[in-house]
């Protein structure tokens, strides 16, 4: 489970439930079914508007991604891995990883090593793994453009909410306690825009980015450790090589950690 999502979006409804409870707002005028349905069906049809079928399908996997935490290896596990092929591989050949190839759970590390085994060029390895990098890149972007595109208009629509809320005052303003009633009630539509928008959907999209981000990183040293084994450097170079794509915090991490 991802706590940050959950921790953030109860966040958000507390800063507005808080806001409410200073300034003593009756909690009934969010009950409004119009403000609601210009926001919700609204967004929903500029989403649907802006992005072909298919992209839509990925929306519930999207959500999974934002409020689960994916079980992958840590960097330091991805090491320890890509090392202990290297000491093999060093000492036994390039051709010995078959055997382990089956065994190695990632996808694009397994894709990687199968290459090298096969007598795979360096360059070659390093377009075809750039290019898988590349491509997962352009999907990421556009999963995450359906946030941001529902964080953008969101709180148009919001806008779109009053205006049609200051109509209906208008039309009982004859009757200053309904007319101050539909006004109060016309700004809730933007309150939801701002907060779905502000809150929910823009957040959600760069977190995605920063997710897309991370998995780019991991890659690209899987990349480096492979064409490292291609090269036949030693498994101390090739360890050092990885542990340099590594923040500080995390080289003095794994350094620390007994051998």
């Amino acid at each position: 489970m991802e706590l940050t999502t959950i921790l953030g979006v109860i966040a958000g409804v507390v800063a507005v439930v808080g806001a409410m409870i200073f300034k003593h707002i009756n909690f009934a005028v969010l009950l409004n079914p119009a403000a609601f349905f210009v926001i919700i069906v609204g967004t929903i049809a500029t989403i649907l508007n802006s992005f072909p079928g298919k992209n839509l399908k990925s929306l519930g996997s999207l959500f999974r991604i934002l409020f689960t935490q994916k079980k992958e290896q840590s960097e330091a596990e991805v090491i320890d891995l890509i090392y202990n092929l290297s000491k093999q591989a060093r000492s036994e050949g390039l051709l010995s990883l078959e055997a382990k190839v089956e065994q190695i759970e990632d996808p694009f590390l397994k894709k990687g090593v199968r290459l090298l085994v096969d007598g795979t060029g360096a360059e070659l390895i390093e377009e075809i793994l750039e290019t898988e990098i590349a491509t997962m890149e352009k999907r990421h972007e556009v999963n995450a453009s359906i946030f941001s595109s529902a964080g953008m208009y969101a709180p148009t629509l919001g806008v779109l909410g009053a205006v049609f809320g200051l109509i209906a005052a208008m039309s009982h303003i004859n009757d200053i306690d309904q007319m101050a009633e539909a006004i109060s009630a016309a700004f809730i539509a933007t309150i939801l825009g701002i907060f779905t928008g502000y809150v929910l959907w823009n957040p959600f999209a760069k977190k995605l980015k920063v997710k897309s981000q991370q998995e780019v990183m991991s890659k690209e040293m899987m990349i480096i450790g492979i064409l490292s084994m291609q090269n036949g450097d030693s498994p101390f170079i090739l360890k050092e090589k990885l542990i340099a794509t590594l923040p500080k915090s995390k080289q003095k991490k794994i350094m620390e950690q007994p051998k």
